[in-house]
């Protein structure tokens, strides 16, 4: 046996332990970090070559693990923007540099920007609400942007589209007007009352079989401007059996039809009737808002995130995009609670919470560490015995080292 050997062994297993006492302090100290994972150290035999007569004491090399794929307990707090994921899946954030990185750690406020960003500083992204649900870009970031909610930003919404249920008198005579009007709203949130005139212009004919017919004008009170989009009166066609329409279940019209940039709207007229019964409106109304100001925001299980406004409108804005690999305890750590693809974690995967294996995101929570106190104060003493017991096997070699010295005097 080398006393050499035996001396290089007994430091390897100090090193060993100073690197397992290292992950349990790394670990108390961030007992209370949100979205912390535990790190481990794993322990490994290094067998060196050996002969018949002569033993080479090995060493024992050391492998720090993260355990990502084990969730935290659920905090909940008072912070709509503080987020936590119950399930599998980690939130996308970027750094300053705008290099995206997976997280966990949902401490989020909105800065002076109205950008989203979390206690280490990296800033929440998702997809926009851009007319419509967005999809989401399954192998990479493109498309991704900073969630913004900055408050006191005025928004307008103009109307596009609408309906209108009622019944018109059967009973009324060709010529008769039947008026209503409606709200709606222009490209920039300016409220402008419409009417809505019909006038029968063909009374049913049951014994000949005709339909019964009036015209629908639309036009903006107080002014004799026609809106309807073709510039003439749609024709509604009531079945004389039934009273029910079945021409001109759709009409469109534009709130400025001498403007380049008007909007159109449609408006539903499938529910309307023509029965033996007085002008009454059953059910009408359109989209669109004028401008409010966007006072809070609340983030659905989905990862929705909508504004809510002063004039109690909730709109969506962005939806949160989440990632997973298929090993998330492969994944390399970096400062700040962040993780990026390791060389085993497997290929980043994008969606969205509640789809496929991704899990549903909790507002107004935050994910605790996954650090047991009790356990790590086990494991503190029993490196502390370890490192003890490979100090006693140096300072023996050391001591026999001097009895072999000492043979020469």
């Amino acid at each position: 046996m080398s006393l050499n050997g035996m001396m290089r062994t007994g430091v390897s297993g100090m090193n060993a332990q100073a690197n397992r006492l290292s992950t349990v302090a790394e670990n108390i100290a961030n007992a209370d970090t949100a979205g912390y994972k535990r790190a481990s150290t794993e322990f490994s035999s290094l067998v060196l070559p050996t002969s018949q007569s002569s033993y080479n004491s090995g060493a024992v090399t050391t492998d720090v693990r993260y355990n990502v794929n084990k969730q935290g307990e659920l905090e909940f707090t008072s912070s709509p923007t503080d987020l936590a994921i119950e399930g599998n899946g980690f939130m996308i954030v970027r750094d300053r540099n705008g290099d995206p990185f997976l997280t966990r750690a949902g401490s989020f406020v909105a800065n002076g920007q109205g950008e989203l960003v979390n206690a280490a500083g990296f800033t929440l992204l998702g997809y926009p609400y851009d007319g419509g649900d967005p999809a989401t870009v399954v192998n990479g970031f493109n498309g991704l942007v900073p969630i913004n909610v900055g408050q006191g930003n005025l928004a307008a919404s103009p109307s596009t589209i609408g309906n209108f249920a009622g019944n018109l008198p059967s009973g009324a005579a060709v010529g008769d007007v039947e008026k209503s009007s409606l709200v709606v709203y222009d490209n920039v949130g300016n409220s402008v009352i419409v009417d809505l005139v019909f006038t029968k212009t063909v009374a049913a004919d049951p014994t000949g079989g005709g339909n019964e017919e009036w015209e629908l004008e639309v036009r903006r009170q107080g002014d004799d401007v026609l809106l309807n989009s073709d510039g003439d009166a749609d024709t509604l066609t009531f079945d004389y059996t039934s009273g029910k329409i079945v021409g001109g279940l759709n009409m469109n019209f534009t709130v400025e039809p001498n403007d380049d940039n008007a909007i159109e709207i449609e408006m539903d007229l499938s529910r309307m009737t023509a029965l033996g019964y007085d002008f009454d409106v059953s059910d009408a109304g359109v989209d669109g808002a004028a401008p409010s100001k966007l006072e809070e925001v609340e983030i659905d299980s989905a990862g929705i995130v909508y504004g809510k406004y002063e004039n109690g409108d909730l709109e969506p804005l962005y939806r949160i995009a989440m990632a997973n690999v298929q090993s998330p305890d492969k994944l390399q750590p970096l400062p700040g609670n962040v993780y990026t693809q390791g060389v085993d974690s497997g290929v980043i995967v994008t969606g969205f919470a509640e789809t496929g294996n991704f899990g549903q995101i909790i507002s107004g929570a935050l994910e605790g560490s996954n650090v047991d106190i009790a356990e790590e104060l086990t494991s503190m003493i029993e490196s502390q015995r370890s490192y003890t017991a490979n100090s006693k096997v140096f300072q023996t070699g050391s001591d026999l080292m001097e009895i072999l010295v000492n043979l020469k005097r």
